[in-house]
């Protein structure tokens, strides 16, 4: 489903299509919000929430997971207890090798509808997103392979609240469209899911 929705919604981005009339309908409805219920609290909510969707945040979180969860396989008596070292190492590297080609190659202007200047890469898809969903999935995947039924649960809310959380703080911040955002989760939603099948289960 994920790999359906990214593929359309990547398709209506490249041929300007009618999908993204609900592009237009959100950043419309986001703006009228603001003008006729002005809250510096909600406002202050989505640059923060925004921010956690940032490298200089994210990736030493995944780094340090990574870190966190090898100890924890080991502990586990995972004969690879090793693996979650390269593994956060790689997604750290992964991100920007997936997203900025594609940024490139779309040159979508953000909801501001600011030209963009040369050089510049475009806001389709969400780096933020991007960063969030695999980052803090990434790490809850690793860590949860260690841990209890209960923490593993906690774990995965956690990084999901996150990347919706980043998502949504985006778009009320008129930073991204919500397809920049929807793009990036179901990107991360794939490669996550590829990953989960890929790493060793825990032994009962």
């Amino acid at each position: 489903m994920a790999a359906v929705v990214l593929l359309a919604v990547s398709w209506q981005v490249a041929v300007d299509g009618p999908l993204l009339g609900l592009d237009r309908s959100v950043r419309t409805a986001v703006w009228s919000s603001h003008r006729d219920h002005p809250s510096a609290l909600l406002d202050h909510l989505g640059h923060l929430l925004s921010d956690l969707g940032n490298g200089v945040l994210a990736v030493p979180v995944l780094l340090a997971a990574g870190g966190l969860a090898a100890r924890w396989w080991r502990r586990a008596g995972s004969a690879r207890w090793w693996l979650p070292l390269p593994v956060a190492a790689l997604t750290a590297v992964l991100i920007p090798l997936l997203v900025v080609p594609a940024k490139a190659a779309f040159a979508r202007p953000g909801p501001l509808r600011d030209p963009l200047v040369p050089g510049q890469w475009g806001w389709f898809p969400s780096g933020h997103t991007a960063t969030a969903t695999f980052s803090y999935g990434v790490a809850a995947l690793l860590l949860a392979r260690a841990a209890g039924a209960r923490t593993a649960r906690w774990l995965t809310a956690g990084a999901a609240a996150l990347a919706v959380g980043v998502g949504a703080g985006l778009v009320w911040s008129s930073f991204h469209w919500l397809l920049d955002v929807v793009a990036s989760w179901c990107l991360g939603g794939l490669a996550l899911w590829a990953l989960d099948r890929w790493l060793p289960r825990r032994r009962a």
